[in-house]
């Protein structure tokens, strides 16, 4: 038998992989084995990359950086298309050769057929069976068997099969078996009616001939696929589980996967089949193949799910040790990690066990399970940071069936329609171990509470209340004591109040009760602080409760006719009981359940002569509503200018006395907070008597400016004083953290999630009439009744892009419904520019194309070619220019729509001003009757726009007067304003709140600013006489602490959802918000929502998204992003700046991925790329560009960033605070050589580098200073800013400026008057003894001023010379360097959409992680195969010398690994590829060799050094002199 499988070795090399035939080791089930196999064609296994050589290796190259994304970068990419080519002519010539040979075949199967009959002898049966098998392996389709009478063949081989005296015979009928139903699986049914199944049992119950079980084990898993229960019935089960420990690892999942396909099916009698197996199972949970254990829990989880209806066989199930094995796989400190789908399928099990089983119940119980369900509730973080919205979905899921499991665990409230007995075994369990209760209430009540405070979505809320109310319901009194004594029951049931959905407020109000049964005289008082008494006075008589909490507490059963019927939450978490079709849309609760409780509970518990029309009231609101009265009333006094000075100090005094019963006074709950008008009376007291009049007297308009300043100063002096050094210990902490817990409670910003419809292409008539894969809406637009001037337009239902805005809908519909026709021309007009600029970018696009292909012959470029770009851009920026004074969308609307009587933004999109009326639930769910619902719009005639009385831009003529640009920054005009810089709507309860955040914020931000100015004033008016004293020194509160965790977690849920991938997917609240106070979500989710708004649309288009089923919809997303557009660009190292020049004179307008090849050099990929972003990096900081100041007095002992040694031989800009431009005089065009025009040129090449590798998700090296990049975020700088970049001039300047306004303020003086002189000296010099001129300090070649007047500085031009100064540093000596940085970055994407982010954001973003790794993070990510594992010595040695590593050791090991030294943003653990180390093969010894890494694949290749030194000498001398080139390692 040697021979044969010789040959089958030898003809199986001549097949391609796909056709290969099975052997044993080889042999994989589904995609559960790890066996080694042949990968397909377009996929590299890792297991090549340990053996493939550096960046080089095409096959190695792994996913970029951009996030969310799952991409091929680098050379997975890169295989040619002549090699794509040559595979397909190879494959289409084999298929050719089959047919051919088809015919052959089927005269030869004919022939065999003879032969294996009973009469033939054995070795002419061994010959046909082995001729059969050939030919069956050598088949690509079922052609030759199409006419075979299969039931000839069948039973013989059957027959065969239990040939006992031949095991060569049995062998191959068997695999004859198996390979007939992978060409011609129809044959199933025959060898199912032939006996097939019980013949290949036989084999398994005795083994004889262990080939021969592998074998049968093969051919069954085949079958059961498509017919488990024939499988189930002929004792499949036991059969394959009876000897599984006699097979090797591959095989034994074989065998799993069998009864993992049997299970699929089982038939509710089946019991008595399966439970045998139980045992075996259990046992095989113990196993380490984690594939196998997967598996293995796979066929329980089944086998649970089809025996749930019978508690008896549930219990016997659990006597195996069922519960403690999968216990110990889901506990969080298991050394077996299993995948998400199987891990939550075992809490869902156990979930299922313990509806029906006692026995279930009181193992777990006793088991502890409460603190493993802890560990996951705390250890999921509602999916937050996770990227990947399949997993996301997963976690969620996840939570789910941890929640239904705590609710099973506890016995029902109402008994109607159950298990009368096993509910009162459940309860007797809890009141005979009134321990195991506690101990369950001890380790679930905080962390639901946590899980609910985060933002979860309505299930999970409704399932955490569900929970908690069990829980509440069966403890005692003593019980309930100890569980609140670490949590503030009564401030979570007042934020449950807050909610709108029945159910919540049920399950509120029925816990609420309970406790002030079980403990009235606890828990009154903390009942009636925290608001729960006067919450349930607004549900039971919601007229007579105040509008602020009413309008939250009020329930609302408007419902849109779009929605779909959604299972009710009555049935949410009821495993026991699944509700039946009719009953799906059905609510348990009556339609005033909420008022009758509410009144009971009132009538029981809160009534007596005590209580009055203002019951729930605290003293505290009483009192801090007296002073936000007096506050509020004596706002607009100060306007009179005899009474400003006496009043601005009685409003500060107020002020002070309401901080102090906020920091020093009694704790004050939210709901004191809520109800005082706190937020209203600050809100109105900072903007200057705005935020409530809503207008200011003209009268008043130039004093307004400096009352709203000088208002700011002292609520700063006030909220950000401290006794410490601590920022816990200002009066601003306690504020800010009493309003984001009332946004929590107040905020009503919904969650839509959405089931698009079924992808097909349809014709949308709007906007432009064509066919297309986007969702769409059927709407019918009506005119307005009493409209006169318009047409009517309401005959036809049009399809239109869900995503399509008003102002789209506009230009549609204007030309349609207007009877001008001036209005007609002007439409066919814009028509025409539009078609002109589609032929220019067709004819831009062919010469771009033209361009690559002539750079990828020469890597150059041809001026002509350069200049036709050039032209056609010119052409089409013209004509866009032109196309926007006709296009209706930048003019004043035309029309104004109106959906349910609610007039609509024309920035929304239809998908959004539906949502809109959908705003009233908690969160919706939209499915497919929302796209099937015809939507009525109305429109009328928008009548002219007159102006507003009164604009921020008045304001700015009013605020020259302050000497600096406060106006300009944004809390401030926010604040001049009185209004959110949004369209969120006023009546939304908080606003308020959103509104004072904003200001505060802007307030800790710029503190330096406003103390320093408040300063400044102190010394003018003599109050300080030092200039010493003008030195600020504040805390600063963390920006962490004005994020929104709930609003965080809203949003993931949000942009998770499918429609979120397109622009204008997404509820308005989203846009709004981060529009306002983008400071409320987390880094990370604003930089997804960064990447999803600003590059989804362009390079992923939303469509393939939209599918009904969820992990189809995770394939086609990957798959999706895997194709994204890529452009290769070869690159010069002796000219990195000329090449970048080039790749984005060509690329930077593309939303394709540039990818970089270096001339002469093999590499290619993610690698080199990074390098280049790398060099380039330390190219725009030379000296010789003339684009950076630069700091010649700085110690060399300073850190810089990039350090000398790096680039042997080029000198770098010495700027220890940062990068920031150098001032050009606008008379000055060249210095020291430079010309100005080319500096101008590098800023514009430096933006569109910046903006590209933001939209690449690259890393540059790029030492910015802080103040430029409050540039880039469009803030404007002013006298404060200088210090953050040269803190000898900032600081000096600031004095000189005081000095000046001192004298300002005392008047004008006599030269003579040497005593009042003395006190204009500069630390005692005159001004004029300091010998300055009026040139730019640094900068002798920049002249400020000319003329007579301006030769020197003294105190007379002191002032002039300041502004002078400034104005050359920060403003007009930089603008036009700034405007050439814009201009480049707006070519990429607009600069304005990174505005969401802070400058230390911004720069986290561009420039990666400061920090590189903690020494708990190499362990958790990094990766170890082939040959090494984590404790393998090598390793040890390894992570002991990089976290010995000093900061340019670091950055240069980063360097060689990643091809950046800096991490991305969120350091190691966002390394994608993971950073991997593997096991080196030496050439002669294993000292002699160099480490070598691939940098696509973030793959390290490191010897077996004999010892932690030599590995320290070798890996030191790779990373610094193994870089620069890439080459073959």
């Amino acid at each position: 038998m040697e021979n044969r499988g010789r040959k089958r070795a030898e003809m199986v090399e001549q097949l391609p992989a796909d056709k290969r035939a099975c052997s044993l080791s080889e042999y994989q089930p589904g995609s559960s084995s790890s066996s080694p196999q042949t990968p397909p064609a377009s996929i590299n296994p890792v297991s090549e990359a340990a053996d493939c050589d550096m960046e080089s290796s095409s096959s190695a190259s792994v996913s970029g950086r951009s996030e969310g994304e799952v991409e091929k970068d680098s050379a997975y990419g890169s295989c040619d298309s002549d090699g794509m080519e040559d595979t397909d002519h190879r494959r289409s010539i084999y298929r050719e050769f089959q047919r051919r040979n088809s015919k052959e075949n089927e005269v030869k199967l004919k022939k065999i057929l003879p032969n294996l009959d009973a009469e033939a002898g054995p070795c002419a049966q061994l010959a046909a069976l082995t001729e059969l098998c050939d030919i069956l392996s050598l088949c690509m389709d079922d052609y030759p068997l199409a006419n075979l009478p299969l039931p000839s063949f069948i039973p013989n081989l059957v027959r065969l099969a239990k040939h006992e005296s031949s095991p060569d015979i049995m062998l191959l009928a068997i695999r004859a078996l198996s390979y007939l139903y992978d060409v011609f699986p129809r044959s199933s049914g025959f060898l199912v009616r032939y006996n097939a199944v019980p013949a290949l049992c036989e084999r398994l119950m005795v083994i004889e001939y262990l080939d021969v079980a592998e074998q049968s084990l093969q051919a069954l898993e085949k079958i059961s696929r498509d017919h488990p229960v024939t499988c189930l019935k002929a004792g499949a089960i036991m059969a394959v589980l009876s000897y599984i420990d006699f097979f090797s690892t591959s095989i034994q999942r074989v065998a799993v996967s069998i009864v993992a396909n049997v299970c699929k099916k089982l038939p509710s009698d089946c019991s008595a089949l399966v439970m045998e197996a139980v045992p075996i199972l259990c046992n095989l949970l113990h196993y380490e193949d984690r594939k196998l254990v997967e598996a293995v829990a796979l066929c329980l989880i089944r086998m649970v799910e089809c025996l749930s209806c019978s508690s008896e066989t549930l219990d016997e199930l659990c006597k195996h040790r069922l519960i403690q094995q999968s216990t110990q796989l889901i506990a969080l400190d298991s050394q077996m990690t299993l995948n998400q789908l199987t891990y939550t399928g075992l809490i869902g099990m156990l979930g299922r066990l313990a509806s029906r089983s006692l026995v279930a119940v009181r193992t777990l119980f006793e088991l502890n399970i409460s603190r493993t369900m802890r560990g996951i509730l705390s250890s999921s973080d509602l999916s937050h940071g996770t990227t990947d919205s399949h997993l996301s979905e997963m976690h969620s899921n996840q939570v789910h069936e941890v929640l239904k499991l705590l609710n099973e665990l506890l016995p029902p409230l109402a008994r109607d329609g159950e298990n009368i007995e096993l509910v009162s075994a459940k309860e007797n369990i809890l009141a005979d171990q009134p321990e195991l209760l506690r101990q369950f209430g001890m380790d679930i009540l905080p962390i639901l509470i946590e899980v609910v405070s985060s933002g979860a979505n309505l299930y999970v809320y409704y399932g955490c209340l569900s929970v908690i109310n069990k829980l509440v319901y069966f403890s005692t009194a003593d019980i309930l004591l100890d569980l609140f004594k670490n949590t503030n029951i009564s401030s979570f049931l007042a934020g449950v109040f807050s909610q709108k959905d029945h159910h919540l407020l049920i399950s509120a109000l029925k816990t609420a009760e309970i406790v002030m049964q079980k403990l009235p005289d606890v828990f009154l008082n903390s009942f009636v602080k925290e608001g729960v008494v006067y919450a349930v006075n607004a549900l039971a008589m919601p007229q007579k409760c105040s509008e602020s909490l009413v309008q939250h507490l009020a329930t609302s059963n408007y419902k849109i006719s779009g929605k779909d019927v959604q299972r009710c939450l009555c049935y949410a978490f009821d495993i026991s009981r699944p509700p039946l079709s009719s009953e799906a849309g059905s609510c348990k609760l009556e339609k005033d359940t909420v008022h009758v409780l509410a009144k009971h509970i009132k009538a029981t518990y809160f009534t007596g002569e005590s209580w009055n029309s203002e019951i729930g009231l605290t003293e505290v609101i009483n009192k801090l509503r007296t002073f936000c009265a007096v506050l509020t009333d004596n706002v607009d006094m100060v306007r009179n200018k005899d009474y400003c000075a006496h009043g601005e100090e009685y409003l500060s005094h107020i002020v002070d006395q309401i901080m102090a019963e906020l920091y020093g006074g009694n704790p004050m709950s939210t709901f004191e907070f809520i109800e005082s008008g706190i937020v209203k009376s600050l809100a109105h007291y900072l903007s200057g008597g705005k935020y409530l009049k809503g207008e200011v007297d003209c009268f008043f308009l130039s004093n307004h400016c400096h009352v709203v300043l000088r208002r700011f100063e002292m609520f700063a002096r006030a909220s950000l004083s401290s006794l410490g050094q601590r920022w816990e210990d200002m009066p601003l902490t306690p504020l800010l953290r009493k309003l984001q817990s009332a946004l929590s409670s107040l905020g009503n910003f919904p969650v839509i999630l959405s089931q698009a419809p079924r992808t097909r292409e349809a014709y949308a008539s709007i906007p432009s009439g064509h066919y297309t894969k986007d969702p769409c809406l059927r709407v019918r637009f009506v005119k307005e009744e009493g409209e006169t001037n318009l047409c009517d337009y309401s005959t036809d239902v049009l399809t239109v892009e869900a995503f399509s805005s008003f102002r789209a809908i506009e230009g549609f519909l204007w030309p349609k419904v207007s009877t001008a026709s001036v209005e007609r021309h002007e439409e066919s007009t814009g028509k025409d520019t539009t078609q002109m600029i589609d032929d220019l970018d067709r004819d831009l696009l062919k010469a771009k194309d033209a361009q690559f292909m002539k750079l990828c012959r020469s890597s150059g470029l041809s001026d002509k070619q350069g200049s036709m770009e050039k032209d056609a851009s010119a052409k089409t920026n013209d004509l866009m220019n032109a196309h926007s004074l006709n296009s209706p969308c930048d003019d004043a609307p035309k029309l104004l729509f109106f959906l349910e009587g609610k007039q609509l933004e024309h920035s929304l999109t239809l998908y959004q001003a539906i949502l809109l009326q959908m705003n009233e639930e908690p969160d919706v769910s939209v499915g497919p009757r929302f796209w099937y619902e015809v939507y009525e719009v109305k429109y009328r005639r928008a009548l002219e726009q007159k102006g507003s009385d009164f604009q921020v831009s008045e304001f700015s003529s009013a605020c020259n007067g302050l000497g600096i640009s406060w106006k300009k920054l944004p809390f401030f005009s926010t604040m001049l304003a009185a209004e959110l810089p949004c369209n969120l709507e006023k009546s939304n309860p908080a606003y308020d709140i959103l509104f004072l955040l904003k200001v505060l914020e802007g307030l800790n931000r710029f503190s330096f600013h406003l103390l320093s100015h408040e300063r400044s004033d102190a010394f003018a008016k003599g109050r300080i006489d030092s200039l010493d004293d003008l030195k600020v020194t504040i805390p600063v509160v963390p920006q962490i602490e004005f994020l929104s965790s709930k609003l965080t977690e809203k949003l993931e849920q949000q942009m998770r959802d499918p429609l979120a991938r397109a622009v204008g997917g997404m509820p308005s609240w989203c846009s709004q918000l981060m529009a306002a106070c983008p400071f409320l979500f987390a880094f990370e989710a604003r930089r997804k929502y960064f990447r999803l708004t600003t590059f989804t649309s362009s390079r992923v288009q939303p469509h393939p998204h939209w599918t009904n089923n969820n992990s189809n919809a995770t394939t086609d997303r990957r798959s999706h992003a895997g194709s994204l557009e890529r452009e290769k660009f070869q690159v010069f190292r002796s000219h990195i700046l000329d090449s970048a020049m080039q790749m984005m004179h060509l690329h930077a307008r593309s939303s394709a991925i540039l990818e970089v090849e270096y001339n002469e050099e093999v590499g290619t990929g993610l690698g080199p790329t990074m390098e280049f972003y790398t060099l380039v990096s330390h190219e725009f900081q030379k000296v010789g560009l003339d684009m950076w100041r630069e700091d010649h007095s700085s110690s060399t002992d300073q850190l810089h960033s990039v350090k000398q040694s790096e680039v042997e031989g080029s000198e770098f800009v010495v700027a220890p605070l940062g990068l920031f431009p150098r001032p050009w005089s606008s008379t000055s065009g060249s210095s020291n050589g430079t010309r100005y025009d080319e500096v101008i040129q590098k800023f514009v090449l430096l933006g569109q580098v910046i903006a590209k590798a933001l939209q690449d998700g690259r890393v540059l090296d790029l030492p910015f200073s802080k103040a430029f990049y409050k540039i880039i975020l469009g803030q404007d700088l002013d006298i404060y800013d200088i210090q953050s970049f040269d803190p000898e001039l900032g600081r000096t300047l600031l004095e000189f400026q005081a000095l000046a306004e001192r004298r300002r303020n005392l008047g004008t003086i006599s030269g003579e008057d040497t005593a009042f002189l003395s006190e204009f000296c500069f630390r005692n010099t005159r001004i004029e003894d300091l010998c300055l001129d009026f040139t730019l300090p640094g900068y002798s070649d920049y002249k400020l001023a000319s003329g007579p007047d301006h030769m020197m500085v003294n105190i007379n031009n002191l002032e002039e010379y300041i502004s002078l100064t400034v104005d050359a540093t920060v403003r007009n000596g930089i603008s036009r360097q700034v405007e050439a940085f814009k201009s480049g970055f707006n070519q990429v994407f607009p600069l304005k959409t990174i505005q969401i982010f802070t400058e230390d954001e911004v720069e986290r973003l561009l420039c990666g992680e400061h920090d590189t790794w903690a020494s708990g993070d190499l362990l958790e990510h990094i990766k170890f195969d082939h040959g090494y594992t984590a404790t393998s010595p090598p390793i040890v040695n390894l992570l002991e010398i990089i976290q010995d590593f000093g900061c340019d050791q670091r950055r240069a090991f980063l360097q060689f690994v990643t091809g950046a030294p800096r991490l991305p943003p969120g350091g190691l653990a966002s390394l994608n590829p993971k950073l991997t180390i593997v096991r080196k093969q030496w050439s002669k010894w294993e000292d002699a060799d160099l480490p070598s890494v691939m940098t696509c694949a973030n793959y390290l290749k490191l010897p077996p050094y004999s010892s932690k030194e030599r590995m320290r000498e070798r890996l030191l001398y790779a990373i610094t002199e193994g870089q620069g080139s890439f080459h073959l390692s």
